[in-house]
């Protein structure tokens, strides 16, 4: 692997990668096949189980799950942007990637990835809306109001991806076309620069930084304000519903915002290439996996809907 900066070799305009994936023999990539296979067919099923059931009955059109439906279809975006193509290289003797699919297969992961943190936290704030000022609710989470939250997100992920985007694809690789990972992502492809990347490695972890601690800052004092509002109830059956549906939120918060940090916005990050393959399984699969389990274990009213949905099905 070439090291940052090696003025003494001359920048290949590259128009394919080699991913390296995981390491191991024929049986442990036929393993490793099968198991992100069975992840990512349930994370789709349950995805698209999420946004069909929500579409479908109309005790679920309220803000809460119109955000929700728009979570499940970032999970389902951004896992197969990345797994279809992570699973057909697995048992391939070639594991090519061409430079624009490399390009475009970056840009949406960051898009939609950058997206999903931005909705969280909205997510959040919504909740905070509903239980702290329920007066207030209807108009301030208004369906055009609901639209722009949601638009402004992919905004903000759009625009993000720009910017790493292009600050990454703008570096001269050099050396070895291999990605040592199972998809284009950041920390791999600034391991081919052949010219030093302290610039885009501080952007890196400032901009991640900043979108994950301010969107964190948002959803601790939501939260804040809501474990407040909810003690000051005298009804206990209203604090632990309220408690449950608030607790699936905060569970996929929690495990979303901290695989991320591990992954993007640390110092060091960027070097550990091995750690960072385990870690982008987690989020990038296995989250979205659980996510809809997440929302529906604890939901009584999703759990309504599925029966409810399940009866229909069995009728025709």
């Amino acid at each position: 692997m070439p090291p940052h900066g090696a003025g003494n070799l001359s920048a290949m305009p590259w128009q394919e990668f080699v991913l390296e994936g995981f390491q191991g023999g024929l049986q442990t990539q036929a393993l490793l096949s099968a198991l992100f296979l069975a992840l990512y067919v349930a994370a789709v099923l349950g995805n698209l189980t999420m946004i069909v059931v929500i579409t479908l009955d109309a005790r679920l059109h309220s803000p809460m799950y119109f955000f929700l439906k728009n979570l499940s279809l970032l999970d389902l975006c951004y896992t197969s942007v990345i797994y279809p193509k992570a699973l057909a290289t697995f048992l391939s003797s070639s594991r090519v990637i061409t430079l624009a699919g490399c390009t475009s297969q970056f840009f949406f992961f960051s898009l939609l990835i950058t997206t999903e943190g931005f909705l969280l936290a909205v997510m959040a704030y919504d909740r905070f809306t509903a239980i702290c000022s329920p007066l207030h609710y209807p108009v301030t989470m208004c369906p055009s109001a609901c639209a722009r939250l949601v638009l402004g997100s992919y905004c903000g992920g759009c625009l993000n991806s720009i910017v790493q985007t292009s600050l990454t694809f703008s570096l001269p690789f050099c050396g070895s076309n291999h990605i040592n990972h199972f998809f284009c992502d950041v920390p791999p492809l600034l391991r081919l620069a052949c010219t030093n990347t302290a610039i885009n490695e501080l952007l890196l972890f400032g901009i991640c930084g900043l979108i994950i601690v301010g969107t964190t800052l948002l959803v601790l004092i939501s939260y804040g304000y809501i474990t407040v509002t909810i003690l000051r109830m005298r009804s206990g059956a209203g604090r632990h519903k309220l408690f449950s549906t608030c607790g699936s939120h905060m569970t996929a918060v929690s495990l979303f915002y901290g695989t991320v940090f591990v992954m993007y916005a640390q110092p060091g990050a960027v070097e550990s290439l091995q750690q960072g393959k385990v870690v982008s399984v987690f989020y990038t699969l296995v989250i979205p996996m659980l996510n809809p389990l997440i929302y529906s274990l604890r939901n009584k009213d999703v759990q309504e809907a599925l029966r409810t949905l399940g009866q229909k099905l069995r009728a025709t």
